[in-house]
This record gives C-alpha cells, structure tokens and sequence, in this order.
C-alpha cells in the first residue's frame, strides 16, 4: 500500500486534522480490506466474504476490520442471512470518516472540490483565476477557496454545513491538477505552455506549506484520467484508454493496463505538441504545426469539424502507437459541440481501422468530461460560488451568489463547468488510500 503521495506523518500513515491517526494503514492488506468496503456500498460486505476475496484468513480479516472500526472507518451495517449458521455480520464503509480536496487550477480559473471517501463531492467552489498573476497571487486564491471549503486550518477556512462543528472531518491531503509539464513526483512545474515563469517552481512544497496538508500536484489530463480509471470508465481492471482534453489547450491522459502511465519523467501524454503540419502555424510551446495549435485556430475561426478531424489525426496516431481500448473526450471546448467532435474522432478511427483491419476504437465523450456547457470560466471579478446544498439556490450568475445543488451558482460570476479535473484531483490523494499504486 502506497502511502499518501507529498506528505504525512513520518511512520508513513496519513494524519487528518487535530493529529487524529485517521487511517492507520500498515499494509497493503488494509487497503484491500478498505476497497472492498468502499465497492460494496451501503449493503456493506461480511468479514467471511472480504477473507475469500482477498485470500486473507479469517482472523486477519477479523484483525484488520476491527483496527478500521476503531479508527471510524467502518461501521457494522447489520445481519445478513446465510447457507448455514447464523446470520453474518455485515461492514460497511465509513464515507464521511476522511476527506480530500481536488483543485484544478486552469489558465484563467479555479475549481476545488471537497469529496468523502466514496469519492463523493460534498462541497465545491470555483473562481476565476489568471494563472500568469504570479505564485503569491495563485498561492494565495488556492487556500482562500480551499479555506472556503471548510477545511480547518487554512486561513480563511469556513464552517461547512452537515458538521458539527462546521470543520471537514478527516482531512488526508489535497490533489492539486494543473497543465504541464511538470515532475510528479517531485512536485516541481516545468516550462507550463504559455506561462514559462513557472519553470522550476516547487508548487507541491510551496503549497503544503500554505495550507499545512499532504500536498500531490499531476498534470489536470492525469488526474482526470485517474479519476476515469477509479470510476470505471476504462473498461474496467487492466483497460486501456486515451482522455483527451481540449479547453485552453491540449493534451491526453493515457491509461495503460490499468494504470495512469506518466513516464519517468511525467512527460507521457504531452498529446497536443505532436507536430502533424511542418510549415504550420507557431504554437505557444515555441515549435510549428502542433495538433494543439492546430485545433485552437480552427475553434477560432468557427470550423468546429476541422478541429475534430485533426484531433482524431491524433487520436489515431495514439491508437497506432499504444493499441489502446477506447478514446474518452472531454474538455470545455469539446463541451460546445460533443456531437461534433465525437463524429470527426470516430470518422478518422473508423477509417484507420478500415486501412489495418483491425477492430474500430470506441470513442465517446468521458463522463463529466461535457462539462455544463460555456460558463466556465466564472467572469471576471467573479466571487468563490458555493457547490450548494441548503445554503441557496441561485442559478447561474444568480445575484444571491448561493449556487443550486450542481455548483452552478456564482456570487457575481456565472457557473462553472465540470470536465472531472478537480474531482481527478482529490483521486490522486484517495486512490493510494484503496491500494491503486498511480495515485
């Protein structure tokens, strides 16, 4: 079992708020105990069946459940009959028992959302935000809205309704998704295309000292590719499939045989820098002809079909190199015409698999990856808007700025789409929690 990625306490365990020992995990065994209670849901899962499928004797099971119950991590869910014998008793996961923050930070917005152990978004916020303001200015929009989610400690940390004492509970880190390049592993940002001033910024250490949590920065196309993964989206264990993202840029999160593939060096999946035109126009990265450019000068001129067919240029090339299953779309730009783009991808997959004789490639847009249409970015000047809940019912650009129950609410801004980045985000925490190792 991975520990928690850019943090923790120094025995390897992950810390929630006030010092609590939430998770206590020794061992990979745990972890496999605890996805189990998390894909049973609320029927829960008896200790008899969590040992046959796990291959853990009876009293290990017994052990492990029982050091989970006491950290309120599982609950007994009551009795379920049996074959033979008397009824079993039945354990269920404890989703509100820990929390992870996921914060996209895109070009020229925000979005942070606050999600259970389920994975389940129970509080979200989304501002603009420019990216080229420099890290104080960012640094400090990242722990105000993380604040606003309730998350003690932060300055500027507000009460969050459903708690008793307004403060999330269990708090085991935040993911933080942003475009690359970047080092994964070290936390650390490379030449971001269109904002080099970022080169060489240690955003994971400058963060988790901001906001005194575990800190984990990806690229936003990993952690929305991860959070496909853990949702099922890729075909299931051991799938493979391509995200493409194309919003203010361009590029792919690739998952192969199950797993988020970054490469050694996080630099898997830079999509949109594929050169496809030698003479073409200059990309922001400094070369000609990249599929990106390519793709944002045809949505500029309104050939959303031109746009499509040159990115399933690329996909098709992705399919030629990596012989992956399917192709998920997604993005805001996608979101103005998904139609559109799902044809052209398919037209030049399907044409391609015409030519080798191979099977044709699914393509599809990713769930959540729509988005909610072109309100996102929140405009200009625009507060931090609630995800909802009882706290109001403002519509999009509402003036009571309260938002509805989808997010959609903006104090003076107007809503904000979804495209799963920021809940990817709060993966990158979560998933280690569950035993995926590509968290």
């Amino acid at each position: 079992m991975r520990q928690v990625t850019g943090g923790g306490a120094a025995d390897g365990t992950a810390r929630g708020a006030g010092g609590v020992n939430l998770l206590a995990l020794r061992s990979h065994n745990s972890a496999l105990v605890l996805d189990l209670l998390r894909t049973a849901g609320p029927d829960g899962i008896s200790r008899l069946e969590l040992a046959e499928r796990t291959g853990l004797t009876p009293q290990a099971v017994s052990k492990i459940t029982a050091r989970l119950r006491e950290d309120g991590l599982a609950v007994e869910a009551g009795r379920r009959a049996s074959t033979g014998g008397k009824p079993r008793t039945v354990l269920r996961l404890v989703p509100e028992a820990g929390h992870a923050v996921g914060v996209h930070l895109d070009r020229d917005g925000l979005r942070a959302v606050l999600a259970d152990l389920d994975g389940t978004v129970v509080a979200e916020r989304h501002t603009p935000l420019d990216l080229g303001a420099g890290a104080e200015a960012v640094l400090t929009r990242v722990a105000e809205v993380v604040g606003a989610l309730g998350v003690p400690g932060v300055p500027g940390a507000a009460g969050r309704t459903g708690t008793a004492d307004g403060a999330v509970r269990g708090l085991l880190g935040v993911g933080v998704a942003l475009p690359g390049p970047l080092d994964h592993a070290r936390g650390v940002l490379h030449r971001v295309t269109g904002f080099p001033e970022w080169d060489g910024f240690p955003l994971r250490d400058a963060l988790t000292e901001r906001l005194g949590a575990p800190v984990v920065v990806d690229k936003d196309t990993n952690a929305a590719a991860l959070g496909l993964a853990v949702g099922g989206e890729g075909g299931g264990e051991g799938g493979s499939f391509a995200y493409l993202h194309l919003g203010t840029g361009l590029g792919a999160g690739l998952v192969i045989g199950g797993s988020v593939h970054r490469g050694p060096r996080t630099g898997a999946g830079e999509f949109g820098h594929q050169v496809v035109q030698l003479d073409g126009p200059r990309c922001p990265c400094g070369d000609r002809g990249c599929i990106e450019a390519l793709c944002l000068d045809a949505v500029a001129r309104g050939d959303t079909q031109e746009a499509a067919r040159v990115l399933g240029t690329g996909a098709a090339n992705l399919v030629g190199l990596l012989d992956i299953d399917r192709v998920l779309l997604g993005g805001r730009t996608v979101a103005t015409a998904p139609d559109v783009f799902v044809r052209g991808v398919r037209a030049v997959l399907d044409a391609r698999a015409q030519r080798t004789g191979d099977p044709p490639v699914t393509v599809r847009i990713a769930s959540g990856g729509g988005g909610r249409g072109a309100a996102w970015p929140p405009a200009a000047g625009g507060a931090v808007a609630p995800a909802g809940g009882a706290e109001g019912t403002g519509g999009t650009g509402g003036t009571e700025g309260t938002g509805d129950a989808e997010g959609t609410g903006g104090a003076e801004g107007t809503g904000g789409a979804t495209d799963g980045i920021a809940e990817g985000a709060a993966q990158l925490v979560l998933a280690p929690v569950f035993g995926r190792d590509d968290g």
